[in-house]
């Protein structure tokens, strides 16, 4: 990630951040979707309330506070910019890798009806994990993959009917 990303958090302020930020954060998985965090010499317990992943859109508490944060990628600034909207018109039939990872629960199994937003798999990813989900409702023609299964970006993991 060579250009800064940019985070909104609870709509209100935004911040930069990059790769060499990431990966200096002293940041420790201590459960589930629980983490400890140390920022400023200062303790914190962190807790992912909610992920969106396809949206990038996260639930954060920290500590007693709860953030709702939007990442944006400096790709959504410039296609924002030529007044174009991501996924506006495409249609999806299956489900590939967003990004390398290890598929680490599978939500769903073939022939399963889903509705839109129901959670199809969590794939752990650059210490976080990120539930995947369904972006219609539709019924489950093929999985692809298995619970412990590490993936490429790209990996056909579910295709719909």
């Amino acid at each position: 990630m060579k250009k800064p990303s940019k985070a909104l958090v609870n709509k209100l302020q935004e911040f930069s951040f990059n790769q060499k930020s990431i990966d200096e954060l002293d940041l420790f998985k201590q459960q589930g979707n629980i983490f400890h965090l140390i920022h400023e010499n200062n303790s914190h317990h962190a807790d992912l309330i909610d992920s969106d992943f396809l949206n990038r859109t996260y639930s954060i508490r920290v500590n007693s506070n709860i953030y709702n944060v939007k990442i944006q990628r400096p790709i959504d600034d410039a296609v924002q910019k030529m007044g174009y909207a991501l996924r506006s018109a495409k249609t999806v039939d299956s489900i590939k890798a967003p990004m390398p990872g290890i598929i680490i629960d599978l939500k769903v199994e073939k022939g399963q009806k889903i509705k839109k937003g129901d959670t199809l798999l969590i794939l752990e990813a650059m210490k976080m994990e990120n539930a995947i989900v369904s972006p219609k409702d539709t019924t489950i023609k093929e999985v692809y993959t298995t619970v412990g299964e590490t993936v490429d970006k790209n990996k056909l993991l579910i295709d719909f009917e």
